[in-house]
Order: C-alpha cells, then structure tokens, then sequence
C-alpha cells in the first residue's frame, strides 16, 4: 500500500456468546490483516448495549449512544471484517438490530449520517458454524444487506468455515491449509480495497 497511514479496519462479529466460533475466526483475520500492515478496532455488539430498534424511543429519547458510536467508528474506518454466523439461516438478531440503529443515525457534529459512513467502504464476510455448511446460507443476505441497505463493497471473496468447533489449534490458527489460505484472500482484498479507497479519496 502506498499510503503513508495504515489502513484502519473495523472487526465485528454477529455473536457475542463467550467462545463464540465466529469470534475466534475473526480474531484470526483481524492477525492476518495486522500481519499486511492494517490496524484494527474490534467492536463488541453487546457492549453498545443497543435496544431493539423501535421508532418510537427514537422518537422520545433520541438516538441511543451505542448507535452514535457506531456511526463514529465506521467515519475513523476504512472497511470491516464481518464474521456473521447463521440464525435459522438467517443473520443474527444482535448484527441486524446494530446496523439497524446506524442506519437512522442522521448526519450531525461534523460526521455524515450512519449510511454515509459506510458508503463506498470494503467488507469480507466470514462465519463459522460446528455444522457442515459453516454458516454460509445466510452470508447472501448479509451480502444483499450490506450492499443494498449501506453502500458498502462487499468482496467477493468469503469464507464459510464448517465443523469450527474442531477447526482451530491451540494457538487460534485454522488446521485446514486450503481454508486458511481462503481467509488470506478474504483479508487480503479487503486491506486491498480499503487502501485504494483511501488513495482515491486523498486524490
């Protein structure tokens, strides 16, 4: 990358629950993506401490802090590593209700609203599931979700990791060659694309 700064990249999983699969894969891309020059923030979902979304707290008490940190967060970054696993085949309430939030988040103190911070920025999907598909029937509707709804550049490259309770070694790396080396790409494209991004909009 040419740029002087490094990427900054965001890294958020849709599961909170302690020794969560999804957690542990993305803690192992956010290494890959240190280990290519990039710095990286994880976000806990849990910790913004979001209500379910309803229009009407929005209403009387305004936006929720959580939702303001988020907005915040995506306008200091340049793109996001996204380990989503699968609800019933969909994406988890916890990820949804998040983006949600930020989506209202009008454009105030100098920050453009929760969508404009998103706009144009690159995002690699992972999930990580103890069954055999690895959590890859919902990434297409986190896929639509993200590009539809954020205007965000989701790579094409994505990793679904199934059997994840028996996938990692001690030290937190993936026992499959084949599947680390498509986590590397995954990562690789989006440090790629954020760094471009980041060169066109210097220019």
């Amino acid at each position: 990358m040419s740029s002087q700064a490094p990427v900054k990249l965001l890294a958020i999983a849709g599961s909170a629950r302690d020794g969560s699969h999804n957690a542990q894969l993305l803690a192992l891309a956010a290494r890959k993506a240190e280990v290519l020059g990039a710095q990286v923030t994880h976000v806990n979902l849990r910790d913004l401490a979001l209500p379910v979304f309803d229009a009407d707290h929005v209403a009387a008490h305004g936006h929720p802090t959580g939702a303001l940190a988020l907005r915040k967060l995506f306008a200091e970054h340049d793109g996001l590593l996204l380990a989503s696993p699968e609800y019933n085949a969909l994406p988890t309430p916890l990820f949804i209700n998040a983006f949600d939030w930020l989506s209202t988040v009008p454009a105030a103190d100098g920050l453009a609203g929760g969508t404009g911070t998103t706009a144009g920025k690159p995002v690699g999907l992972l999930a990580a599931s103890p069954g055999a598909l690895g959590g890859l029937r919902a990434l297409p509707i986190v896929r639509t979700y993200l590009s539809t709804n954020f205007a965000m550049v989701v790579v094409p490259e994505q990793l679904g990791l199934p059997g994840a309770d028996k996938a990692f070694d001690a030290e937190g790396a993936l026992l499959k060659p084949e599947l680390d080396a498509v986590l590397d790409k995954v990562v690789a494209s989006v440090v790629r694309q954020a760094g471009w991004l980041r060169e066109v909009r210097r220019a």
